[in-house]
C-alpha cells in the first residue's frame, strides 16, 4: 500500500491490516515494485547477515529486525519454518514462499501460522506445509551440540534458537569437572551445552514431556552425566539452600514473567526471588547465567533486580559478561519491541 502524508508527499509502501490496532506497517521507503525480486533480494541480504553462525537452526528473518515486518522464518537444516504474523504480509503469501525457496532452497517449507497474535489481524490460526516436505523430528547442530527440534509441534517454531548465545556463553563458562544445575530446562538446550564439562548436571523441569525430550537430546550426544528432574524451579532452588548444596554453575531461564507493563513488579520479584536462592547455592569461583525474556522488563530493571538479590544474598558477585540477542535476532535502537532478550553471567569471588 502506497502511504502519503497529510500534503501528499511520499512516504513509502507499507502492509495494511484493516481490522489491526498497527495499521500500517513500513515495508519499502523508495516506489521499488515490491515483487519477486524485491523478495528474493531482501531475504538473501537477511540470510548473508547469518553467515558467520556457528549452527544450522537459526532465525533467518526476524521481522522488524531485518526491515520485513511481521515476517519469521527459521532455519532448521534442510528445512523453514515461517510465520505470517499481518494480513498485509498474508496477502503476499504466495510470493514469499516462492522466494524463500528460490533463495534458500530448503527442502521444505512449513507455515507455523499458529500464534495468537493472527487473531488481532483477523487471521486463522492453521499449522499447514507450504511446500516439499518438513518431518515432525529434525536434527539440528549448534556448535557442538546436538539436539532435536519438534518444528509441528514444539514451541515457538519448533526450539527456543533466540538463547543461542547465551548458551553457547554457558557452556563457556561452566566449571570444568563441577557441578552444574539448569533450572527451567525445557528440553535440555542449556544442559547439553553444560554436560560437555561438567561433572554433572541437574536438569528441572515442570514438564515430564520436555524432559523426556531432554534425555532423547542427551542420548543423541552421547551425554549420561544429567539428571532429569521433574520439579518446581522454585520450591527445588528453595530446598537446595536448605540441604546447604552448592553448584560450580547455575543457569536461570525463566519463562516470560511480565506478559504486560502491569505486571511488571510482581515479575521482578519472581526474578529476584530464583536469582537470590541461585546466589546462595553458587560455589566460590562458580558462575551465575541468568536471563529474562520479558519484553516489559527492560535491562535497566533487570540489572537493578541483580544488583538487590547479590545485596541481599551477603556475597560477592561480580558482573562478567552481559548477554543479549544473537546475530539472528537484530535489535533495533529505534524499534525497542525487536528488543526483548536480556541475561547476565555473574560470578561469585571466593
Amino acid at each position: 500500500m502506497r502511504v502519503t502524508d497529510p500534503r501528499g508527499r511520499f512516504l513509502g509502501q507499507a502492509l495494511h491490516s484493516p481490522r489491526s490496532e498497527i495499521r500500517l506497517r513500513l515495508l519499502e521507503r523508495t516506489d521499488r515494485v515490491v515483487d519477486d525480486a524485491w523478495w528474493r533480494a531482501r531475504i538473501a541480504e537477511a540470510a548473508a547477515r547469518r553467515q558467520a553462525i556457528d549452527a544450522d537452526a537459526f532465525r533467518v528473518i526476524y521481522g522488524e529486525g531485518d526491515g520485513l515486518p511481521s515476517l519469521i522464518v527459521d532455519r532448521y537444516g534442510r528445512y523453514l519454518v515461517a510465520q505470517l504474523l499481518s494480513a498485509g504480509l498474508e496477502t503476499m503469501r504466495d510470493m514469499i514462499i516462492a522466494a524463500l525457496g528460490a533463495v534458500l532452497e530448503p527442502a521444505g517449507v512449513l507455515l507455523r501460522n499458529d500464534a495468537a497474535v493472527r487473531r488481532r489481524e483477523g487471521l486463522d490460526e492453521q499449522v499447514t506445509l507450504a511446500w516439499g516436505e518438513v518431518p515432525e523430528r529434525i536434527e539440528v547442530r549448534e556448535g557442538a551440540i546436538r539436539y532435536y527440534a519438534a518444528p509441528w509441534t514444539g514451541q515457538k517454531t519448533g526450539a527456543f534458537l533466540d538463547q543461542r548465545t547465551a548458551r553457547l556463553a554457558a557452556g563457556r563458562v561452566a566449571v570444568p569437572g563441577g557441578r552444574a544445575l539448569d533450572c527451567f530446562s525445557y528440553h535440555g538446550s542449556f544442559a547439553l551445552h553444560l554436560a560437555r564439562h561438567a561433572a554433572s548436571v541437574t536438569a528441572l523441569d515442570v514438564s515430564a514431556e520436555a524432559l523426556a525430550r531432554g534425555a532423547d537430546n542427551a542420548a543423541l550426544n552421547g551425554f549420561t552425566n544429567i539428571a532429569w528432574t521433574e520439579a518446581d524451579a522454585f520450591e527445588a532452588l528453595r530446598a537446595f539452600e536448605r540441604a546447604r548444596e552448592r553448584f560450580d554453575t547455575i543457569v536461570l531461564d525463566p519463562p516470560a514473567f511480565a506478559k504486560s507493563r502491569a505486571t511488571v513488579p510482581q515479575a521482578l520479584r519472581g526474578y529476584r526471588e530464583i536469582n537470590l536462592r541461585a546466589m546462595r547455592i553458587l560455589a566460590p569461583g562458580g558462575s551465575l547465567v541468568t536471563a529474562s525474556c520479558s519484553h516489559h522488563v527492560r535491562r535497566p530493571e533487570f540489572l537493578g533486580m541483580l544488583a538487590e538479590a547479590a545485596a541481599d544474598s551477603g556475597r560477592r558477585l561480580v558482573l562478567r559478561e552481559l548477554l543479549g540477542q544473537g546475530e539472528d535476532h537484530p535489535e533495533i535502537l529505534t524499534i525497542p519491541e525487536t528488543g526483548y532478550l536480556k541475561g547476565a553471567v555473574l560470578g561469585l569471588l571466593p
